[in-house]
């Protein structure tokens, strides 16, 4: 059975869905939902055994339906424009209310059963008298959803310092926890300009290339550390993770290059 990660709605995180023959990466597709219908990008097609363990855990792989057709492209467009007429009531109410939150984005989904209203805050926020009002207006489900910045960036898109679409809007599931540890692990320099995403953390690549790095540095010196090589003794001054390679200053002051042979 092959498995496809379908990023839902232009906004929604990636769930993995049941795939047919006929659909292939980048097609938009219905999908099965837990209220009806939603639709999405499919973003990755696998087989099931090559899925990670907590994809492999989901009980119930529900099913994409179909491709969009033209018409339901169209729906889109107009389910987006009236979200954008819904937000700005919503944030009329929301400055009513005097609630701390800011409203962010909102959608709709395929069958327009519910719409999502994103918002960020710094505290929790009691949205329960707000939620009423508007289910009385629009006669749908109302779902209020707090994000954080990285949720944020998502939500909007962007482009890395690697040039390439932001990996939270192309492929991640979940955000992971990022230290500085996998950032000393690359060498990178330890500036925010330099190793933060266009959300102000940690950049999230750091976090699944870190296993590699973790890996390739096992059976390499460390620098500052007195080592033997062909030409005599010296110290390591550099290291070259990926290429496994320590550049070593003689006792004479020339520099040496010495590679290791990769792990078994």
């Amino acid at each position: 059975m092959r498995v496809a990660l379908v990023r839902l709605r232009e906004s929604g995180q990636p769930m993995v869905y049941q795939v047919g023959e006929d659909i292939t990466a980048g097609d938009y597709v219905l999908v099965e939902a837990d209220r009806g219908v939603d639709y999405g990008e499919v973003a990755e097609i696998k087989d099931t055994h090559s899925c990670s363990k907590m994809e492999a855990k989901e009980k119930t792989i529900k099913n994409i339906i179909r491709k969009l057709s033209p018409e339901d492209l169209k729906k889109i467009k107009n389910n987006e424009k009236e979200a954008k007429d819904a937000m700005r009531l919503c944030s009329r109410k929301v400055r009513e209310y005097k609630l701390a939150m800011k409203l962010v984005d909102s959608e709709y989904s395929f069958d327009k059963k519910k719409i999502i209203f994103y918002f960020t805050s710094e505290g929790r926020v009691d949205f329960r008298e707000l939620v009423k009002e508007l289910a009385k207006i629009f006669k749908i489900r109302i779902e209020m959803r707090q994000i954080g910045v990285r949720d944020e960036a998502r939500l909007f898109g962007g482009v890395g310092s690697c040039g390439q679409k932001l990996c939270c809007m192309r492929f991640l599931k979940n955000f992971e926890p990022v230290s500085m540890k996998m950032a000393k692990a690359q060498k990178l320099p330890l500036s925010s300009g330099k190793i933060s995403g266009i959300c102000g953390r940690l950049m999230c690549c750091l976090f699944y290339e870190y296993k590699n790095y973790r890996d390739l540095s096992k059976g390499l010196p460390k620098e500052g550390q007195t080592i033997e090589t062909v030409q005599g003794k010296g110290k390591v001054i550099s290291i070259n993770v990926l290429k496994r390679l320590a550049y070593v200053e003689l006792e004479d002051g020339r520099i040496e290059k010495v590679f290791f042979k990769d792990n078994e």
